[in-house]
């Protein structure tokens, strides 16, 4: 079983027990190889201390960290420039490509809730 880079959705619903798709992605990747990368990482920071989330970015920073250390994934840098990647069809999709592209690169998946990633490496979580 190949290893999964999460992208931002899926890190988010792992680490928050209030997202709606929490159960979805802590069961899906119980005994799975998964990775994160700064991206990602950088994105769980972000949005999680917005207000609709409400941490301050101490503790957002804490609870990944927690986490980093309890679950232990792969971390993975971002090693691609960015005009390697596999070219988006939109400019709002190029993130998504780039993490795809990523992946792929390191013989991963991107894991992810976007059913609209339409990349050979995104792979979405099953409900």
């Amino acid at each position: 079983m190949s290893p999964y880079l999460l992208d931002v959705s899926a890190l988010m619903a792992l680490l928050w027990d209030t997202h709606v798709h929490n159960e979805r992605v802590t069961v899906w990747q119980d005994g799975r190889q998964i990775a994160v990368c700064p991206i990602t990482e950088l994105g769980f920071l972000r949005i999680s201390t917005q207000p609709s989330f409400g941490l301050s970015v101490a503790d957002a920073r804490n609870a990944l960290k927690e986490w980093k250390e309890s679950r232990r994934p792969q971390s993975l840098s971002c090693d691609m420039e960015p005009l390697y990647s596999d070219p988006p069809p939109a400019g709002s999709k190029t993130t998504d490509f780039y993490l795809a592209s990523l992946a792929g690169k390191h013989g991963m998946e991107l894991a992810t809730l976007d059913e609209g990633i339409d990349h050979k490496a995104a792979f979405v979580i099953p409900a």
